[in-house]
């Protein structure tokens, strides 16, 4: 059974729209760094001040919702809050034109950047709000709370789960391949292509630690341990359960996943539920996604893959 998380709605719209900023930040610099491998070009004066512009003002703004708002002045801040975002996705969106850099591009060190930018930024932002709610990790999240058993349950969980994830990705990538008449074509995960481009061990590894510990973290801290709670405080206990679900689902941006990866989310919310702990979802998340680096690292070993 959780605990009563006595977290003020402001507060995590500070820090989901905080996670958004940094995520788009972190593209922002990925067309940088997509700008720069390319070579020239002729359009470098514009492409670097839309660039750093875009920094700018998505800095400027993340400044904005750093702390709580006093009542007084809230529609000024509003404005500029609305103008300093706006202005950082316009420019951003406009620097990425010019970089040429794709939304499926999987470079390794790109998607290095965009973990480090999402799952990495949100760690931080997350101890930042805890510490402006006078809690730590361990009291917020029940990490103390009968661990053992949550690290067990969590295993289990994911070791029973692994082969009706592989079942329900392949019945996802049949699905998709016999409605041609819909344009759908299945791909693979992004980080599963630049696992299969990465050429040596340590840009392996790298990715693996992203995969296997940054991502696990980050997404059951803040799908489950935060906006899961918090939504079904407020009344809406079937929404916490399905709309965190979906939102976990569609942030992965995987057609082939999906069902997959929607089965997982509600799956973790219940070990989540049972235990709480958020020890077990976290254990079952790792060990899922490291079963599956595992079995992607044997396969393009052994099967060309």
């Amino acid at each position: 059974m959780l605990t009563v998380k006595p977290w003020p709605v402001e507060a995590i719209v500070r820090l989901v729209l905080s996670v958004i900023l940094c995520a788009y930040a972190g593209s922002v610099l990925i067309s940088v760094q997509a700008y720069a491998a390319a070579g020239v070009r002729g359009n470098a004066k514009l492409f670097f001040p839309l660039a750093a512009g875009a920094l700018v003002c998505l800095a400027a703004a993340l400044g904005l919702i750093a702390r709580a708002w006093p009542p007084e002045g809230i529609s000024r801040r509003l404005a500029g809050l609305v103008v300093c975002a706006y202005s950082g996705l316009l420019l951003g969106a406009w620097a990425q034109q010019l970089s040429g850099a794709g939304a499926g591009d999987a470079s390794l060190s790109r998607m290095l950047m965009a973990a480090l930018s999402f799952h990495g930024a949100g760690l931080i932002l997350i101890g930042r709000f805890l510490r402006e709610q006078q809690t730590h990790w361990t009291a917020a999240f029940g990490l103390a709370h009968r661990w053992r058993r949550a690290a067990l349950m969590g295993a289990l969980g994911a070791l029973l789960f692994l082969p009706m994830g592989w079942g329900l990705q392949k019945v996802s990538a049949l699905v998709l391949t016999h409605l041609p008449h819909l344009g759908l074509t299945p791909k693979e995960q992004l980080p599963v292509t630049a696992l299969r481009e990465a050429l040596t061990w340590g840009g392996r590894l790298s990715l693996g630690a992203a995969a296997v510990l940054l991502a696990p973290v980050a997404e059951e801290t803040m799908f489950r341990g935060i906006l899961y709670p918090v939504i079904k405080q407020a009344g809406y206990p079937r929404l916490a359960w399905w709309g965190t679900a979906l939102l976990f689902a569609l942030v992965h941006l995987n057609l082939v996943t999906f069902v997959p990866l929607l089965v997982l989310a509600l799956l973790l919310t219940e070990l989540y539920e049972r235990t709480g702990n958020l020890l077990a979802p976290i254990t079952a998340h790792l060990l899922f996604n490291a079963l599956n680096f595992a079995a992607l690292l044997v396969l393009q070993h052994y099967g060309g893959a």
